[in-house]
């Protein structure tokens, strides 16, 4: 038995897509199951979900995120193989029967799959190269140790084992998890033709405040795995360097009225910025001419969201007054 688990909030614009989707697989539906939890939803989530008789619906009291809803989904799963997916996703019709399939070999605990999207928007295009630009990266390696649960697989067992998702973490719960699984010297691999539409945001404010909010909960993410901040299988190391020379940017023109010179400085960083930035825009420019012309500002953008989401994140726990800290209390407090 294969579970299929999909958390979902307030969920009702796209849920029906998902869960027709998944009803249609190229897999034996008597071989798979769903479990769709409501996270707590106000909205007609829970409603909707309750079309798809062959669908087992979970409902939350509350809104708990991710991780919780995930692990609820867990508890009640019956399947040796967990496949997660989100409800703002559309998997293709041979989603599952691709992502189960490095499972036969033994020693593979997990595996992530792709995102594609038919969305027109340059921004969500732009995202979806993004993406793609780390797709090359894992495919490159045997193993990987970085998966979202957009698209992922693991065996219950080894989920079970290294304690399921982290519930204090409201964003990239699904890093953290791999994290933890890689080193408990699991095996995770990289499924390219697993393959589940998205709605990718859209508007720069969306995808700017999307990064800033990685950026901040990566920052307690890097707190427990330290080595990650070096190198992991999805994050371009040249990122790191962005980052690194974005916050010197923005630093120095904010001390600029200072010191004048500090205006060299913040144009020495910039145009560094975009020399890291040009193997991206290059291959941008091949694929979507209009994309590639706009991917200089855009990582650039990137780079500072991403950079004042860590700085702010790093800061509240110097602080202790972090989301995850509090959640942490919380949790201990019963």
């Amino acid at each position: 038995m294969i579970s299929v688990i999909v958390p979902a909030y307030n969920a009702a614009r796209t849920l029906a897509a998902c869960l027709e989707a998944l009803e249609q697989q190229t897999m034996p539906r008597e071989q798979y199951e769903i479990i769709l939890v409501d996270d707590g939803s106000t909205d007609d989530t829970a409603r909707i979900a309750g079309r798809y008789a062959g669908v087992k619906v979970l409902k939350l009291a509350r809104n708990r995120g991710a991780a919780a809803a995930r692990n609820a989904g867990i508890a009640a799963a019956q399947g040796e193989l967990l496949l997660f997916t989100d409800a703002d996703c559309i998997p293709c019709a041979e989603w599952v029967a691709e992502m189960v399939k490095p499972f036969a070999e033994q020693d593979i605990a997990g595996g992530k799959g792709v995102y594609r999207t038919k969305q027109r928007a340059l921004v969500a295009r732009f995202v979806q190269l993004e993406y793609e630009s780390r797709y090359a990266r894992m495919q490159a390696r045997r193993y990987i140790d970085f998966v979202d649960t957009y698209a992922a697989a693991y065996r219950r067992e080894v989920l079970m084992r290294v304690g399921g998702f982290d519930p204090r973490i409201r964003f990239v719960e699904d890093q953290e998890l791999s994290f933890r699984v890689a080193r408990a010297g699991y095996r995770m691999v990289f499924i390219p033709t697993a393959a589940a539409y998205h709605l990718h945001p859209e508007t720069l404010q969306r995808y700017l405040l999307r990064k800033a909010r990685i950026g901040y909960w990566k920052a307690w993410v890097v707190r427990h795995y330290p080595g990650k901040a070096i190198e992991d299988a999805h994050t371009p190391q040249g990122l790191k360097a962005e980052l690194a020379l974005a916050t010197i940017a923005l630093l120095s023109l904010m001390l600029s009225p200072l010191d004048m010179r500090l205006w060299l400085i913040a144009l020495a960083a910039l145009c560094l910025l975009l020399a890291l930035a040009w193997p991206f825009t290059r291959t941008a420019l091949r694929r979507d001419r209009a994309v590639g012309l706009i991917s200089p500002l855009l990582l650039i953008l990137r780079a500072v969201a991403l950079g004042f989401g860590l700085t702010w994140g790093l800061i509240s726990l110097a602080l202790g007054i972090h989301q995850a800290d509090k959640a942490d209390r919380a949790l201990s407090a019963g």
